[in-house]
């Protein structure tokens, strides 16, 4: 059994030709985080278009819908799929990186719970993390290592669904010491060396041994094209698996960027998601990677909400293998970066937005924009307190336009607005302008558009001219039925 698995790197892409959208500002240091703000670059509004268009150009590669599951309980196995749900994305492979996925045990029903990422020497990791007050004992892992060894030398990742190993104490890091030592010693390398990610029931300690047990058997099943298991290895309530792919010019050279997320309830972000794990083969210094991780984390997924929940396990990881070819990297505002920064960004909202379509029970796709802001702090609050309001939410799953309820959560907020000047719009459809009901409000034409899976909320606060949105779902019976036996 060779202890450093081989992987074959395919060839490189042909090249293809430099997208015609805007770049961003070529930039260094901290001016880089504020030209590329998207908050305030109407470039960044476009890349933004472009993520959303993408997500609708992937291939079907999803299984066929389950069935409905019994009355009176939610069947894990047998979800129903999103109606939001977008297809799985041909992927190709990240050159230098391998995976595999099996069946450790967490869950009763025959499914993959466990998935094992093996990377090359010399790549980099960057990470952003939950700030929850619990967090995780796999969150503490990634945290303190990432920062021991500045991001250098990762060799591998492991995941497992069905234990959060969340509230465990001393025991939970534990296991989660035991699992990176097992691997460092499969792999040849440290135990720093191996980021571990869990999700599942918070408060239940993670049985290591389950995960120990079965990386001889993985450890033989590591290749380079294994995305869409991938995905669904570390699914939840997900009910589809979730990916994301892009490739970019570094220099003239290809490089391929790809990631996959899971995440359906309990996402409200202050970080990133649930969990989210992508891959690149350009070569990036870990200091300009976690620059860029940082950086687009704000304005994608940190600008979804599902449940106003955040969760104690979010973690979002991102690798370079450095295998592509293209020359190392080791600004983040390098021009030659221009390109990959834009894709980048493309993939994390992709995902990002892929979230909120999966949201628990949810049946309404929803953008929340909110204009004449007195800042970009101020908008991206007010916009969020309308995606998280139940009041707003269950409004938009009965398909009703009640705009009092968007007027209620924009007051709640406690940012400056003025009532007066206030106006909001559905769609194409003003509902109120200037803090009355709009002269042209038209009940047939709204209730028509709030049919629609995929809505839009324009609000102008009248203070000044920040603006900020935020991507959310509705809120239905479904929901609660899946959270009120999640456990059993």
């Amino acid at each position: 059994m060779s202890r450093k698995p081989k992987t074959a790197a395919p060839k490189a892409a042909p090249a293809k030709p430099a997208s015609k959208a805007p770049k961003p500002v070529e930039v260094v240091g901290e001016a880089l985080e504020r030209a590329l703000d998207p908050l305030t670059s109407a470039l960044k509004r476009a890349g933004l278009k472009r993520a959303d268009k993408a997500a609708r150009a992937f291939d079907d590669r999803t299984a066929a819908p389950a069935p409905a599951p019994a009355a009176g309980k939610v069947d894990k196995a047998a979800m129903p799929v999103s109606p939001l749900a977008v297809p799985f994305p041909r992927m190709k492979p990240i050159r230098g990186l391998t995976m595999a996925t099996g069946r450790a045990g967490f869950y009763k029903h025959e499914r993959d719970d466990l998935l094992v990422m093996s990377f090359p020497e010399g790549a980099s990791c960057a990470g952003v993390f939950t700030r929850h007050g619990v967090g995780s004992a796999p969150v503490d892992w990634c945290k303190r290592h990432l920062e021991a060894t500045k991001g250098e030398g990762v060799r591998a990742l492991v995941v497992n669904a069905g234990c959060a190993n969340s509230f465990t104490g001393r025991p939970g890091a534990d296991a989660v010491r035991r699992v990176a030592a097992t691997v460092g010693k499969r792999f040849d390398c440290r135990q720093r060396d191996v980021m571990v990610a869990s999700t599942g029931v918070i408060g239940v300690l993670l049985d290591d041994a389950k995960i120990t047990a079965r990386l001889p058997d993985l450890e033989h099943k590591l290749r380079a094209d294994g995305w869409g298991g991938a995905s669904r290895a570390i699914m939840t309530t997900d009910t589809f698996p979730k990916g994301a792919y892009a490739e970019a010019e570094v220099d003239g050279v290809t490089v391929r960027i790809g990631g996959i997320c899971k995440g359906s309830g309990m996402i409200a972000p202050d970080m990133a998601t649930m969990l989210a794990f992508v891959v690149t083969d350009a070569a990036i210094a870990p200091g300009a990677l976690q620059n860029l991780c940082n950086l687009y984390t704000r304005n994608t997924f940190n600008a979804v909400t599902v449940d106003g929940d955040r969760s104690t396990n979010d973690t979002l990881l991102l690798f370079a293998t450095g295998q592509s070819g293209a020359p190392k990297i080791s600004r983040a505002g390098d021009r030659r970066l221009a390109d990959f920064r834009d894709k980048l960004e493309q993939v994390l909202m992709n995902l990002a937005h892929q979230l909120v379509r999966d949201g628990e029970g949810a049946t309404k796709f929803i953008k929340i924009t909110v204009t004449g802001a007195e800042s970009a702090a101020s908008a991206r609050k007010i916009a969020k307190s309308v995606a998280d309001s139940p009041l707003v939410k269950t409004a938009f799953a009965g398909e009703d336009a009640n705009w009092g309820r968007i007027v209620m959560a924009v007051g709640k907020a406690d940012e400056p607005v003025d009532r007066d000047s206030m106006s909001v719009k559905f769609g194409p459809h003003w509902a109120a302008q200037d803090g009355l009901i709009a002269s042209s409000y038209d009940e047939a034409k709204m209730s028509a558009y709030m049919k629609r899976q995929e809505l839009e909320v324009t609000v102008d606060v009248g203070m000044g001219r920040a603006s900020s949105t935020v991507w959310t779902c509705d809120l239905t019976k479904r929901y609660v039925e899946i959270n009120g036996d999640y456990r059993s």
